[in-house]
């Protein structure tokens, strides 16, 4: 039972349970005495940030008793520069689901609805039940007529009522690796009416190389009600100082910023994130390195006899056939860390971060020893 105290909570957070990250390596290290451990579990930058980034952060050191800029000056600049849109058109969060949960908040209320797929990123349905608002959650592909796991759009349309504020979508998704092209994307932002916040979720936009996937800020001019969301987290390389951004037309931008909590982005995650975006030649060598690292973990994998999901992101959802929570918990005495996805609706799946080549390696030799064992 839980404490008397829940009951004093709204009736939306009283049922949420916390989001559960994935396991440290301190902690791992910690229960089970290994001091070797690698993690492939939460979709990190295994090159880590640029050098510039690392420079920029110890120049800041001398003004930490400061507060930020609360309004993002220089960040925003940058980013303005980089997306060829006003400054006034960003949102800065702490991290890119701090921008979601400022749509939730903006624009969701006890009686409304917010439309996301079913084994979509696990932060819709948590901002969405916390406010107290309705989760219309639509049934992803079957593999007929789409990639398995992946969203399906005439169902999310389908998802629409009266009461729907708010769409999310994530493309490329997490933790399906699936996405969505551009003429099919178009079409339904087309189709969902203007008084609806479509988000579109691009945290793992960097690493996608399909032609005919869309960057859908060039979509901007044409939808007051679309709101893009993207983060430093992934490529970048900077998931610890928790810095991302949404881009909008000027409107949605400021009734998001009504509610951002005052110097939501700390100085050094503003100082780091113009250090990185500043360094190209970085980001493309953490792509490279990415798509290298796909390859070795596809051939693994499918040398292994095991089938897994597409994925154009930086994680690889691979089908263990058996039960993946028992396979976690092996794998972890092996000293490596992954990331059972049971929790969203995928039975028997493991989301394989993309690491280093020895990492990849070890993660590979490791499942080989436990499914034979």
């Amino acid at each position: 039972m839980g404490h008397p105290i829940v009951k004093l909570a709204t009736s939306g957070v009283q049922a949420l349970r916390p989001y559960a990250p994935g396991k440290p390596l301190t902690e791992l290290e910690r229960e089970y005495g290994i001091v070797d451990a690698v993690k492939l579990a939460s979709n990190e930058n295994p090159l880590g940030p640029s050098p510039q980034v690392l420079q920029a952060l110890r120049s800041g050191f001398d003004d930490l008793a400061r507060y930020p800029d609360g309004n993002g000056f220089t960040l925003k600049a940058a980013l303005a520069g980089k997306h060829t849109v006003a400054a006034d058109c960003i949102t800065l969060g702490n991290g890119s689901n701090d921008v979601l949960e400022l749509v939730a908040r903006a624009f969701l209320s006890p009686g409304s609805s917010a439309v996301f797929s079913a084994h979509a990123f696990a932060v819709y349905p948590l901002v969405t039940q916390a406010i107290g608002a309705q989760a219309n959650v639509a049934a992803a592909h079957d593999g007929s007529t789409g990639p398995r796991y992946g969203h399906n759009l005439d169902a999310m349309l389908k998802a629409i009522d009266a009461d729907t504020r708010v769409v999310f979508i994530a493309n490329p998704n997490n933790p399906t690796g699936t996405w969505l092209d551009s003429a099919a994307l178009r079409a339904f932002v087309d189709a969902v009416p203007q008084n609806i916040i479509v988000v579109i979720d691009e945290a793992y936009f960097e690493y996608v190389s399909e032609p005919d996937y869309p960057d859908t800020m060039a979509w901007l001019p044409d939808f007051p009600n679309l709101l893009v969301t993207r983060t430093f987290s992934k490529a970048y390389g900077l998931a610890s100082l928790r810095v991302g951004y949404g881009v909008s037309r000027s409107g949605l931008a400021d009734v998001l910023n009504r509610v951002r909590q005052p110097f939501n982005v700390n100085s050094l995650a503003q100082a780091g994130a113009v250090a990185a975006l500043e360094d190209e030649d970085h980001l493309h060598k953490s792509v490279r390195a990415n798509q290298a690292g796909m390859q070795q973990l596809v051939d693994g994998v499918q040398a292994l006899g095991l089938s897994y999901i597409p994925s154009v992101g930086n994680f690889l959802p691979v089908d263990i056939g058996r039960d993946s929570g028992e396979v976690y918990e092996e794998l972890l005495r092996e000293g490596v860390i992954v990331r059972p996805v049971d929790n969203y609706g995928m039975p028997g799946y493991l989301r394989i971060s993309i690491g280093l080549p020895e990492e990849n390696q070890r993660f590979l030799q490791a499942l080989d020893k436990v499914l034979a064992a």
